[in-house]
């Protein structure tokens, strides 16, 4: 189970360590990003680490935020040489932007690209494309789109679209399964672990602070009423439904009453309200995928998630493949050492970056 995963850094006293932890633990420099004209402006957060090699652009599955990379950046970084920019997508984290209800692929991909124009003009560095559950999607649209010129590879993680399309319509119930609200970030880290939601104990401190927010009472009042169903979703998949009993359980203990303090801690983004661009997000991807005319890298938290497409185009060695140890669909949050291995191996064979030091090879790719 989660617990096996804790880090006996992340114990006090033997007791498990649930306080948040900063980005610069592992991240470089932390930046807020200006893109659009004059008069409507976006803001979207960054974080970046390194300051040679190919760029990897870090693209994070729904509800969450780019601090669900801050643990395999450290990891990443420890075995070749690059840089890492990853991005607080519209709507999530801290990113602001005016139209925060359009979640289409096309809107989402044109953010990617405005941001990398911003950090890097008209001549980007050499870019790999990393992208996990939506974040994967999008990173496949971003490059079947060829809106990154520089882009010279691809990696999806946990992001198949037979599988995402079938637990499209169980992820309303799936919301409603978690808790609206936390009486502190400790208490909200420590739900994220125990209801499996992230099975990394040293993730989960620093990732959640990019998924919870502080409230003032008055706010979240108006907030639950605007939205009375849970705010946060994740990619559903058949273990996220099946994990619906521990999470009922998981919220009835970690949920508080507004009246019992001055502030709360509750979901940044209400993923709910953008349920009609679901079905977009990942329909005709798995051919998009295939059609890329780019090195990729498809890595999976289990063998069923394939689909009838990506299972050909597997065989007829069209991508790399790896399947990761037992995990949650937050892969690179769950197992960021093996994702950073099989990334590093995958960079390592295309020649895209230099190895720091010996790095473990792995024979567990499929062509």
């Amino acid at each position: 189970m989660w617990e096996e995963s804790f880090d006996t850094e992340t114990e006090v006293g033997g007791e498990p360590d649930y306080s948040p932890v900063s980005w610069r633990e592992y991240f470089d420099q932390m930046e807020d990003v200006s893109v659009g004209t004059a008069d409507s402006r976006d803001v979207f957060r960054i974080y970046k680490a390194g300051s040679a090699g190919p760029v990897l652009v870090l693209l994070h599955g729904g509800g969450h935020s780019a601090l669900s990379w801050a643990v395999f950046t450290k990891a990443i970084a420890s075995r070749v040489t690059c840089r890492v920019l990853a991005i607080d997508l519209r709507g999530h984290g801290e990113t602001l932007v005016h139209q925060s209800d359009d979640f289409s692929t096309q809107t989402m991909s044109s953010d990617i690209a405005n941001v990398i124009g911003v950090c890097y003009g008209e001549a980007p560095p050499p870019i790999v494309l990393i992208g996990h559950g939506v974040g994967g999607a999008i990173a496949v649209h971003t490059a079947s789109n060829m809106l990154l010129p520089t882009t010279v590879g691809l990696v999806a993680i946990d992001v198949v679209e037979g599988s995402a399309t079938e637990a499209l319509h169980r992820i309303q119930n799936f919301l409603k399964g978690r808790p609206k609200s936390f009486k502190s970030l400790d208490h909200g880290i420590e739900w994220s672990v125990r209801s499996g939601q992230i099975r990394n104990l040293e993730s989960a401190r620093v990732s959640m602070v990019g998924q919870i927010k502080r409230c003032e009472v008055e706010e979240a009042d108006a907030v639950e009423e605007a939205s009375p169903a849970s705010d946060v979703v994740v990619e559903g998949n058949k273990e996220l439904s099946d994990q619906s009993h521990v999470n009922d359980k998981e919220s009835a203990a970690s949920e508080v009453s507004l009246s019992e303090g001055q502030s709360v801690y509750m979901w940044r983004i209400n993923l709910s309200k953008s349920e009609k661009y679901w079905n977009g997000w990942f329909r005709g991807t798995s051919n998009l995928f295939l059609a890329c005319n780019l090195p990729k890298l498809l890595l999976l938290a289990g063998i069923d998630k394939l689909d009838r497409e990506l299972s050909i185009g597997q065989m007829q060695g069209k991508f790399m493949m790896q399947v990761l140890p037992p995990c949650g669909h937050a892969v690179q949050e769950d197992k960021p050492e093996k994702v950073a291995d099989a990334v590093a191996s995958f960079l390592l064979r295309h020649k895209f970056a230099e190895a720091i030091k010996e790095t473990r090879s792995t024979n567990s790719f499929t062509r």
